[in-house]
């Protein structure tokens, strides 16, 4: 192993740590209260960035390369970008000593001297944990579950990642040896060595019975740990991870190191593996290889050590100044960079040697630098020795093998003679240091060579013999001989090569050629000397004649001079398959196509030969541009601008722009096209993010999408990842009349519940439409109604989803208004009907009537239709009746149910005369005769209207009657006959038409017995009021009507004469009155003198001069909507002030009605609010 610096700088603070950008690029060092970041091809600095006001501790870059964060004795951790720009910052309580990456969720780790925090970037706040020392040091495993902290106190707690401790390891040196740094290995393949380290001195081998290949590289790239003994491999792979099934603790390894100058592993469980490794210095940072393969360490001996993973030090990667503060390996690379106390920055790169040995059928090579394999090349056999030491030097022979490591050389030997034993024992030890180039094996002797020197050892380390060369020795060979006089080839710098016995001390000059020696072998007769030299030719020498038989060169020379046919012909005699590939690229090169045929078919190469057939057709079809065909070829061969170059020439850019675009070369594109067309770099943009798109990189395959004015490619990516930011700013800069992706971008929005940003864009481009389902259907009402009105053209569009929601949530009754806004007047029916009937069944009468009056005025208003007129005329009486009859047995409902009632005995009394007049057909559902008999019998009996009362007792007999009221009706029936049979005369209704008494019990109903005139009731008290209802003389309209009667024109008075008369005792005073004009025109008084007698009912009709003579306060007008015609009340008794409902005109005393309204804020029977303006 070697360590070659590439590039030193020096900072002016110390480097305390330091983090590489995981693709290698960049590496970020904390160098005083600024981060340093570097160009690692070359050591540029590329940036200082300061945003710490002290010294910075600790820096650690993200898994996924967007963010690294740094931590400083000012107590705040700073987080920043890829771009090198601060986006968070947050505080500890005290300096921040240790900042890491969890490798898999990004979550941030990091340490103060009291406490540690856990942030992520979906948290909005840090969360903390107390610590009961300083934390030094801290490190995730690679799967991120867990985080090792290192604590000044020398305990190590294990934590999971919400920061709950769920391991503790105590070292024994306590607070004597402080925690420093920890690791935990990144790789997760590991050797069954670990479960065998008690056995560290056994040196069995072990054989596995199993052919592997050679590696096609001899550069050690996994490591094991230290010893001699051997294990059979897995019969197919063989560094494959551990299969015990006792080793389930994740094999998560943490590598520790403290200032008690020792070298721990712990298990994720907490126990450790192996002993302590002393280090005699205190390091301060550990760090792994990128494959777990290797250990750094630097500290206090001003130099970085490298250890193989279970601990043995292989070598010094550098010597520095100071101590070594920080050290970390590139990702996925062998170069290293060391942070020392004097500003020091050294990067440096690290190169591993073959070691390796070869005779006949036996190949041993290192591996994982402390190992040994020995592999059987015929019998499919391998066998592994574990040295435990660093293999500096192997060499093997026959049943010999000589093992070099740093202090000892261990010569093993074959359990048997058996050809194909591989079984190895070790023969002898030599404890001695030795230096040397090259090493050989014979039967009883070590063979040393040190530059121009060869020694000869036994195996008990005793020197015999020494040769004595004139030039540096470059290959030594046993070509085979008795043992103990073993012959050996010697091939030097010079080129003279030697033949040299080893009982021997002359050496035998073999032959000398002018190029230095590289490799050289010896035929089986011993006649022939092949020699390789540094120009790479293979040369073939009589041993005897020292003649020259045969060189390899010949056919370079002829593909020098481009004469590949002569070249083919030298190829054929034998030469390599590198040869033979290297004549079929030059041939192809050439055009030669017929030769490189043959060429690429000795190397069995399928992919050229398509090439060549292809290009053999186009020329068949009479294509003869060789630029083409050229260009087709540099492109195989990975040439690319050589090729686009041809391309251009022969006139097919497009070609050239196709194979770039292919291997996804798409700056190189831009370059070759320029400033070319427009709509060619646009072609090419989209195609870039096409690409970027295939490959996982949405990002950045928006960017280009907006950039090739793609923008629905873009808002479609956007939209798929939620990315709310990125359609805002697309949404924002495309033109209105850009519709389509203005509509996506809505539709993503909607999507994505940010129905404000989906309003924007709907607004922007006027699909007021749009707007309003989209206020339906995030159900933001206020919005949608604003929109209504501004736009009734879509209230059915609003208010018919409107009142479904109503009606699913159970608020029937602004469901049913709702339906009525929205002109869907059958469904509004079919509402109130259900509400109506509910409220029946439930026994809300009072809700029924309501239901009832909105369910009659809804289909006054469908009556509007000319084709629906006379039916809904029809049920607009019908529904009206029903809700007068329901808001009257309300009252007695309660009266019977309830202990105590509100109404007066008066109010009962004609509530229940009303309703028995008012039932002289179907008595409707819920209303109850029997109740309402008995509510008339009790009240009447308490008025004294005894009369009344014995006949609604003796209609109770013939009814069935609840048990609860039988006793009650038996006992009063019984009593009331002690009473006088007849009614109080105060209690008799008045007809005000004609002033007649009527009785309380009137067969034709609430109609007078004489004028046959309909008594108007008061809704609340159920009295009769004293109104007559008149009808207009034909001709005359409503408006003249009202006009005429706002006239108030003055009436005639009577004109009264007073005659006095005195006598002799008296004084009389006579009356003598004449009758006004009107006399007996009057319509109300015309027929009051005489019974109007007949069956038929005559209404009163009123001329204009009638009108004209009324007085408005005197005057009460139901005006219904159309298609119902004006109804015109006079009253008799204007100073009695009655107040009429303008919504629903039911008439009431005016003091009843203000009480009403001000105990339920609203009209007792339409319960329309006082504070509302609409009729």
């Amino acid at each position: 192993m070697r360590a070659v610096l590439t590039w030193r700088d020096k900072a002016e603070q110390c480097i305390y740590d330091l983090a590489f950008k995981p693709d290698g690029n960049q590496l970020i060092l904390a160098a005083g209260n600024r981060l340093l970041v570097y160009d690692t091809s070359d050591g540029t600095l590329l940036q200082s960035l300061k945003g710490h006001k002290d010294t910075v501790y600790c820096v650690a870059y993200a898994k996924d390369g967007k963010r690294f964060a740094s931590g400083s004795a000012d107590k705040s951790v700073i987080i920043w970008t890829s771009k090198l720009e601060g986006i968070l910052k947050y505080t500890h309580n005290d300096s921040i000593q240790s900042v890491s990456y969890n490798p898999a969720t990004h979550q941030l780790a990091s340490c103060s001297s009291n406490d540690f925090g856990l942030w992520s970037p979906e948290q909005k706040s840090v969360s903390k944990h107390k610590s009961s020392s300083k934390i030094t040091c801290c490190s995730w495993t690679n799967d991120g579950q867990y985080l090792a902290l290192g604590m000044f106190n020398g305990i190590i707690s294990l934590r999971n990642k919400n920061g709950e401790e769920k391991v503790k390891i105590e070292r024994p040196g306590g607070s004597l040896s402080p925690i420093w740094s920890i690791c935990w290995n990144p790789s997760s393949r590991w050797e069954s060595f670990w479960m065998n380290r008690e056995n560290e001195d056994a040196e069995e081998v072990i054989v596995n019975r199993y052919f592997q290949e050679i590696p096609s590289t001899l550069k050690s790239a996994v490591y094991s740990s230290q010893g001699s003994e051997a294990e059979e491999e897995e019969p197919e792979e063989e560094d494959d991870s551990l299969r015990d099934d006792n080793l389930e603790e994740r094999n998560d390894i943490l590598a520790v190191a403290d200032w008690g100058q020792k070298l721990s592993f712990y298990q994720l469980s907490g126990k450790q593996i192996g002993k302590d490794r002393p280090l005699n210095f205190d390091p301060c940072c550990i760090s792994y290889f990128t494959k777990g393969e290797y250990i750094l360490l630097g500290g206090s001996d001003k130099q970085v050590s490298l250890f193989t993973k279970d601990g043995v030090r292989l070598g010094t990667v550098g010597e520095q100044n100071s101590w070594v503060w920080t050290c970390k390996v590139k990702p996925d690379s062998n170069y290293v960079v060391v942070g020392c106390q004097d500003g020091t920055i050294s990067f440096y790169q690290l190169i591993f040697s073959t070691v390796h040995g070869l005779y006949k059928d036996r190949y041993a090579y290192r591996d994982s630098m402390t190992d040994v394999i020995v592999q059987h090349l015929i019998t499919e056999q391998k066998v592994r020795i574990k040295c435990k030491e660093l293999v500096k030097k192997i060499a093997i022979y026959k049943n010999r093998l000589a093992i070099q490591l740093p202090e000892k050389i261990i010569i093993y030997e074959l359990y048997s003679d058996d050809s194909s034993d591989m079984r190895y024992r070790v023969k002898e030890k030599i404890v001695k240091k030795f230096e040397c180039n090259l090493l050989v094996v014979c039967s009883d002797h070590i063979i040393l060579c040190q530059e121009k020197r060869l020694q000869c050892l036994s195996f008990s380390g005793v020197k015999e013999r020494e040769w004595q060369m004139e030039s540096l020795i470059r290959y030594i060979k046993v070509i085979g001989g008795p043992p103990g006089r073993e012959g050996l080839l010697v091939g030097l710098k010079n080129g003279q090569i030697l033949k040299i016995f080893v009982d021997n001390l002359f050496a035998i000059v073999l032959l000398k050629q002018a190029t230095a020696v590289r490799c050289l072998d010896m035929s089986a007769s011993r006649k022939k000397l092949a020699v390789v030299d540094e120009n790479d030719t293979c040369l073939v020498y009589d041993i005897h004649t020292k003649e020259l038989l045969f060189q390899s060169a010949p056919m370079y020379q002829y593909l020098e001079r481009k004469m590949f046919k002569e070249a083919y012909q030298i190829a054929c005699l034998g030469v390599t398959d590198t040869d033979w590939r290297e004549l079929a690229m030059e041939a192809l090169e050439g055009l030669e196509f017929e030769t490189a045929k043959k060429a690429f078919i000795r190397v069995r190469d399928l992919r050229y030969l398509e090439l060549i057939n292809s290009i053999e057709e186009r020329k068949k079809q009479g294509e003869t541009n060789n630029d083409l065909f050229l260009a087709d070829v540099f492109a195989y061969q990975g040439k690319f601008h050589e090729a686009a170059k041809l391309y251009k020439r022969s006139g097919h850019e497009n070609l050239a722009l196709d194979m770039y675009t292919d291997l996804r070369m798409f700056e190189y594109a831009k370059d070759f096209l320029g400033s070319g067309d427009p709509k060619e770099t646009k072609m090419l943009i989209t195609k870039q993010a096409d690409w970027a798109r295939n490959i996982n990189e949405p990002k950045a395959a928006v960017e280009m999408y907006i950039s090739a004015g793609e923008h629905v490619k873009a808002i479609e990516i956007s939209g798929d990842h939620g990315w709310i930011d990125m359609l805002i700013d697309i949404a924002r800069k495309l033109d209105k009349a850009e519709r389509e992706p203005l509509l996506m971008c809505a539709h993503y929005f909607k999507k994505l519940d940010n129905p404000g940003y989906a309003a924007e864009t709907y607004l922007k481009i006027g699909d007021l439409k749009s707007l309003v389902q989209l206020h339906v259907e995030t159900q933001h009402w206020d919005e949608a109604f604003a929109l209504g009105e501004k736009h009734p053209e879509f209230k059915e569009d609003i208010y018919m989803p409107y009142a479904q929601w109503l009606a699913e949530n159970d608020r029937f009754e602004e469901a049913q208004k709702a339906f009525h806004k929205a002109g869907r007047q059958g469904e509004a029916v079919r509402v109130l009907e259900q509400l109506s009937n509910n409220a029946v069944v439930e026994n809300r009468f009072n809700d029924a009537a309501y239901y009832y009056w909105m369910l009659s005025m809804q289909c006054l208003n469908i009556a509007q239709d000319p084709a629906q007129k006379d039916t809904m005329l029809n049920k607009f009486h019908h529904f009206q009746h029903l809700a007068e009859l329901y808001h009257c047995y309300h009252a007695i409902h309660r009266y019977t149910e309830e202990p105590f009632s509100s109404h007066r005995p008066e109010t009962l009394f004609n509530i229940s005369r009303f309703l028995l007049h008012s039932l002289t057909k179907d008595t409707p559902l819920g209303i109850s005769k029997v109740r309402t008999l008995f509510t008339l019998a009790k009240q009447s009996r308490a008025l004294g209207a005894y009369k009344l009362a014995r006949h609604a007792y003796d209609q109770l007999r013939g009814l069935y009657v609840p048990a609860r009221f039988q006793k009650s009706i038996e006992l009063d029936s019984l009593t009331v006959r002690s009473q006088p049979f007849h009614d109080n005369e105060e209690l008799v209704p008045l007809c005000y038409r004609c002033s007649t008494n009527n009785p309380l019990l009137n067969n034709l109903g609430n109609v007078c017995i004489n004028c046959r005139q309909p008594f108007v009731f008061s809704a609340s008290s159920y009295e009769v009021l004293h109104l007559v209802e008149f009808y207009l003389e034909e001709g005359i309209i409503d408006e003249e009507a009202v006009s005429l009667i706002d006239l108030e024109a003055p009436r005639h008075k009577r004109e009264n004469k007073w005659q006095e008369i005195t006598g002799n005792n008296s004084q009389t005073l006579r009356l003598d009155e004449t009758m006004n004009s009107m006399g007996d025109d009057d319509p109300f008084t015309a027929k009051l003198s005489f019974e109007q007698g007949g069956s038929e009912f005559v209404p009163v009709v009123v001329n204009r001069s009638v009108l004209r003579s009324m007085s408005r306060r005197e005057v009460l007008i139901k005006r219904w909507p159309p298609p119902l015609q004006w109804q015109y009340f006079r009253s008799f008794l204007p100073d009695a002030s009655i107040t009429m409902c303008p919504s629903c005109f039911q008439m009431f005393h005016s003091e009843d009605y203000e009480l009403l309204v001000l105990q339920h804020t609203h009209c007792p029977y339409c319960r329309r609010r006082i504070d509302d303006p609409s009729p």
